[in-house]
């Protein structure tokens, strides 16, 4: 792995940046980012959980954007994808023992790096996975984190037959087989990617072949499909998160964006648990795609003004 930054044409590494590695709870080593606010009055740390297959240069423009509301910026590539240590010999297979490792590795990085070297208030930003992963952290983040921005959140998949007990059940059954390592689905990622009018992500083609071009000069970034054990571990995690009983100890408010054209994650299984959660308030952004943060600007700049709105102090940009 590398500590450094990747740099390309059209995404250029925001000012005062840095980057480093801190030591997960089993000695894996993962990569981090602290992005300053460049703007006063300083208002908080957001920290910033990616979603599958997602590296920490994605978000470059994201961090300046949230930089210029007086708002410094945390994250980490998760284990085994960008540039954090990877966990299976094939390094492209997106894999994960447990979901408790990320909420681990979280932990870990809100003890050695966010408290010690980043200022306050904190509140958390994440996408898909990365908001699954949030959810499942929130318990023990009421002490810490003020407010989550949940995007786009992982808790079904659009067109699966199956549901999130089945897929679990029957990842269980293969793991015990030894398949665990084996792709789920998509398998190895292409050298060329998705052509961007058969992408299901995002409607903005100069940031989806932005992206592109960031795996395509950087493959070491990227990542393939899940794998059987990745599948299984984030369907158990989804029965989790929805389990009335967790429900009902979540403290942390939360706003839950879904994205009105998203074809990857279940908007109806976003709106129904924002529907059961106490703290829970639900945006709904029309003709957004999946990854709304690396969407056109008429759906972006809706996401970052709901953020001006539900995070406190924010809404205010001072030069």
């Amino acid at each position: 792995m590398t500590d450094q930054f990747h740099e390309i044409p059209g995404n250029p590494v925001p000012e005062r940046a840095r980057s480093g590695s801190f030591a997960a709870h089993d000695g894996k080593r993962l990569r981090y980012a602290l992005f300053p606010a460049t703007s006063h009055p300083f208002k908080g740390t957001v920290v910033l959980l990616p979603g599958r297959n997602e590296c920490i240069e994605k978000y470059f423009e994201t961090a300046r954007d949230l930089s210029v509301r007086g708002l410094a910026t945390a994250t980490f590539d998760w284990r085994g994808q960008g540039a954090s240590e990877r966990l299976l010999k094939d390094a492209h297979r997106g894999y994960v023992r447990s979901f408790d490792h990320y909420v681990r590795d979280l932990e870990a990085f809100f003890e050695q790096i966010v408290l010690p070297d980043c200022r306050g208030p904190y509140f958390l930003i994440a996408h898909s996975s990365g908001s699954l992963i949030a959810l499942l952290s929130a318990p023990s983040m009421v002490n810490r984190i003020q407010r989550m921005v949940l995007i786009a959140p992982f808790l079904e998949v659009v067109g699966v037959p199956l549901s999130m007990k089945a897929i679990a059940r029957i990842g269980t059954v293969l793991r015990c087989l030894g398949l665990g390592r084996l792709y789920a689905a998509w398998g190895p990622r292409s050298r060329q990617g998705t052509p961007f009018e058969a992408n299901k992500l995002t409607s903005d083609a100069r940031r989806y072949r932005r992206n592109q071009l960031l795996y395509e000069t950087y493959p070491e970034l990227a990542v393939g499909g899940p794998t059987i054990s990745w599948l299984t571990e984030a369907a158990k995690a989804s029965q989790a998160v929805r389990d009335p009983a967790f429900m009902a100890a979540l403290k942390v408010p939360m706003l839950v964006v879904t994205a009105g054209a998203d074809e990857v994650v279940s908007r109806s299984a976003a709106e129904d648990f924002a529907a059961r959660a106490r703290l829970a308030s639900l945006l709904t952004i029309d003709g957004a795609r999946h990854e709304i943060l690396q969407e056109a600007d008429i759906y972006r700049e809706q996401l970052l003004a709901a953020i001006d709105a539900f995070v406190p102090g924010t809404p205010t940009v001072v030069d």
